[in-house]
């Protein structure tokens, strides 16, 4: 764990869940602390007032405790909206030190290699893929949520350019043409034109991490757990009158009593593709992380759903299959004590219905907190992101909003450093 410094004050996302869905913040009262409501009208909390954008609905509040939140105004009570609308565009002052969530530096210093590499492994669908603009010069884009929106300051140096970690390798590899293709494998930065949640998760976990980090992420789009990414261990079921298949066994479903016709591929295919290539990686390691001796595999990051909630047989079946996801992974790797993080689909509200409902349902049920699994606590848990996302949906890239992958990037990265820690 790095040195302790001066705390910053900062934007972090994951305390949004904590301050508008499931906790009421008790704080002292201030000269500038306004006591605000949620939508629901069910909760009130008392923050101050630091910044709000009228043109995309981002609201900056400071707690008392220092951290600063970052967040849609739609969670917020009609009568809350009003008054931001009456304050009018309000820029947030600049936080002292870098602005960098967690603790550490600001990763302009190589880590120290006589460690092993921490590696974590990010996998899913498009979601985990990342579509978030960079460059775009309207609400939405990374470049202008930083120079005009006053958020994530971290990101940028005091030139106003993109700051580069050297303490943490970004790795992003795809099966294409059946192979594997690489996507890029550089130092964390801002280069390509889109982003997913890698970019907060970065900087959480290189600013905790004296030892060098690794962020793998091997995934591909419009892939189901329930079929495509099934893991080695999952068996066959029946579900509405039709067979669903079972790891490597083909095609997906089939009539109860019907002859099975295979097809050109089969449950677990890009599981097997993407936790393949992830392998490949580390056993070339030094090729992708220059300097490094060892490694050790830490953490996985799960963020997906979209494929399967649209089919009710996979979404009905998600709980079990993630289950068998976590355990296989930790097989695969060798890895019993990693830790798993995974996030909820952005557009899906507690007590939804549906596909999208079994999704929550499940994801919530497996985090170690639930008592469900007693096996997983302590190492699993989920973020539920939809106060972190900025509009749009899953199957829409949430609108391109690069807002949305970096509050849930962030939210996810504090979350697997709270499980490292033993505070969660």
């Amino acid at each position: 764990m790095k040195s302790m410094m001066t705390k910053p004050a900062r934007h972090t996302t994951a305390g949004i869940v904590a301050a508008l869905l499931s906790f009421v913040f008790c704080l002292h009262a201030a000269a500038d602390v306004r006591t605000w409501t949620s939508s629901d009208g069910v909760r009130t909390f008392e923050v101050e007032l630091l910044g709000y954008q009228p043109e995309s609905g981002s609201v900056i509040v400071l707690r008392s405790d220092g951290e600063r939140l970052t967040f849609d105004q739609s969670v917020l009570s009609q009568a809350d909206i009003d008054f931001l609308e009456s304050v009018g565009p309000l820029a947030p002052p600049s936080t002292d030190g870098d602005g960098d969530p967690g603790r550490g530096g600001d990763g302009s210093e190589p880590a120290d290699m006589s460690r092993p590499v921490q590696v974590f492994i990010l996998l899913g669908q498009s979601n985990m893929l990342g579509f978030g603009e960079t460059h775009s010069n309207g609400p939405g884009g990374l470049g202008y949520a930083v120079k005009n929106e006053g958020l994530y300051p971290f990101l940028v140096d005091d030139r106003g350019n993109w700051r580069t970690r050297k303490d943490v390798r970004n790795v992003f590899v795809m099966q294409r043409g059946g192979a594997m293709n690489v996507q890029h494998s550089s130092w964390l930065t801002i280069t390509n034109r889109n982003i997913g949640p890698e970019i907060g998760i970065g900087h959480h976990l290189g600013n905790f991490h004296d030892a060098p980090v690794m962020l793998l992420k091997a995934c591909i789009g419009n892939r189901s757990l329930g079929w495509d990414l099934l893991p080695p261990g999952s068996e066959q079921y029946e579900y509405d009158g039709r067979v669903y298949a079972g790891y490597k066994e083909s095609p997906e479903s089939w009539e109860v009593g019907e002859e099975p016709e295979p097809v050109d591929w089969y449950a677990g295919k890009q599981y097997d593709d993407d936790i393949g290539n992830a392998k490949s990686v580390l056993a070339d390691l030094e090729n992708y992380y220059p300097g490094a001796t060892g490694h050790e595999v830490a953490g996985f990051f799960w963020w997906q759903g979209d494929k399967d909630m649209r089919n009710r047989a996979h979404s009905a079946r998600y709980e079990k299959n993630l289950v068998r996801l976590i355990e296989q992974l930790r097989e695969d790797f060798d890895a019993p004590g990693a830790k798993f993080v995974m996030a909820t689909l952005g557009q899906t509200e507690k007590g939804a219905g549906g596909g999208e409902g079994d999704l929550l349902d499940a994801k919530m049920a497996v985090d170690g907190s639930s008592g469900k699994y007693p096996q997983f606590e302590g190492n699993v848990a989920t973020v539920y992101t939809h106060p972190l996302s900025m509009g749009g949906s899953s199957g829409g890239h949430y609108d391109n909003d690069a807002r949305t992958y970096m509050n849930v990037g962030l939210a996810m990265g504090e979350t697997m450093v709270e499980l490292l820690t033993g505070r969660r």
